[in-house]
């Protein structure tokens, strides 16, 4: 039917299935960014939508965009009200268009509930949905890596580890079966006997790479003197940005292993794909909050070190304001690295404090700390001169007095005589 489109969410997008104008026109309506689907998962998509059919909507499905969820497009599925599984968690429903309408689509219809108790269509579509949102993930890291132009094999190959060396080869495993998978338009046996054993070596080198940047950390920790504290800081500049890009390799092939395992679940054990995606699924959420935990450690630690070396600015004009810079730098690549693996992440680089700022400041301080003792002491001074003023006139009222007294006596006394 013309003017409807199809619309499946999870926890990670939102795929919009119809046809190609619709498509368009229902993204352009609410400002939304995507990516093509690509034709082998526009071809499942497509013969999933016929279970719409069986409630005589015929969807015309030549077009499929995948949008990442974001506050935004998390919103738009609320608005559409998307009937959601409690098996899968996957969200359904279709959005008719007013024939004639230039503007969005407005009236909804929910999807039938053929498509949401079919389990073998919900499983697929819900895997699709995962592995979609994972090839965005890794292409986002390979952005990234190219962005800040990381040589990753020259980083594992200086190092002695052989966990480490093993690491490009696996790289090289995976990324054929990545190839062989696009062409073939999935999975096959062949290439999953050549990667079942590649995540070990993964595992084993992100857990070193963990540790080196956890070494980082206790190293910027232990340090008091700035000088000290100047030249860990300059060395972590360096380090953390390779250490990081491993990480980031890492993620991406283990990204790149999930989506051909998902695959292998689905053409071998479909009655478990559902669970084992979810598995999957929470597999990866952990592996985020361990590098989380460990690279927001390491910055906590940055600004405790940019802290120390801007409260003795004045002391060390030029070793402290070196230190802040580090630590921006290393803050700054941290959180680009956060947003390449959808990590919360916002921290906010120190202001390097200079020498002459902090002269300022201090002069102030003893100037109006100055001004506040010469206040004091004015004020003090002219307290006990009041006060010894007060006392002089009760001595001299008294002696005066004293006095008449004594004059007024004698004075009788004579004329008595």
């Amino acid at each position: 039917m013309d003017n409807e489109i199809q619309l499946i969410s999870d926890d990670d997008g939102l795929a919009v299935i119809g046809g190609a104008a619709d498509v368009e026109r229902f993204l352009a309506a609410e400002g939304l960014r995507s990516k093509d689907l690509g034709p082998q998962q526009l071809k499942f998509f497509s013969s999933a939508g016929a279970a719409f059919a069986q409630a005589g909507s015929e969807l015309a499905a030549d077009s499929g965009r995948w949008v990442k969820l974001t506050p935004k497009s998390a919103r738009l599925v609320k608005k559409y009200g998307l009937r959601e599984s409690s098996k899968t968690g996957l969200s359904t429903g279709v959005v008719k268009g007013r024939k004639g309408q230039v503007g969005g689509f407005v009236e909804f219809a929910k999807a039938p509930r053929s498509l949401l108790t079919n389990p073998a269509v919900l499983a697929n579509a819900a895997r699709i949905m995962t592995q979609v949102a994972m090839q965005q993930t890794m292409d986002e890291i390979t952005d990234y890596l190219a962005v800040i132009d990381a040589k990753v094999d020259d980083v594992l190959r200086a190092q002695k580890d052989a966990v480490l060396a093993r690491m490009i080869g696996v790289g090289f495993v995976i990324e054929e079966a990545m190839t062989v998978r696009e062409m073939r338009g999935g999975g096959d046996e062949v290439s999953w006997s050549k990667v079942q054993a590649a995540p070990a070596a993964i595992a084993e080198t992100q857990a070193y790479a963990l540790r080196q940047l956890d070494a980082i950390a206790e190293k910027m920790e232990k340090h008091t003197k700035i000088g000290d504290l100047a030249e860990a800081a300059r060395d972590a500049e360096t380090a953390v940005g390779e250490w990081l890009a491993v990480l980031a390799r890492c993620f991406q092939l283990q990204d790149a292993v999930a989506v051909l395992e998902l695959d292998r679940v689905g053409d071998t054990s479909p009655d478990e794909l559902s669970g084992h995606r979810l598995g999957l699924k929470a597999a990866r959420r952990d592996r985020l909050e361990h590098i989380s935990r460990s690279t927001e450690h390491l910055v906590a630690r940055m600004n405790d070190a940019a802290g120390t070396a801007n409260a003795k600015v004045l002391l060390h004009p030029s070793k402290s304001p070196a230190v802040v810079r580090s630590r921006n730098q290393v803050a700054t690549g941290v959180h680009e690295f956060h947003v390449r693996l959808g990590i919360e992440s916002g921290p906010r680089p120190s202001e390097v404090r200079r020498w002459v700022e902090a002269a300022a400041e201090a002069r102030d301080k003893a100037i109006e700390t100055g001004a506040k003792s010469l206040d004091t002491a004015r004020s003090l001074g002219n307290e006990t001169l009041d006060r010894a003023g007060s006392v002089t006139g009760r001595l001299s009222s008294g002696i005066a007095e004293r006095t008449r007294r004594r004059r007024g006596a004698a004075e009788g006394r004579v004329d008595e005589g």
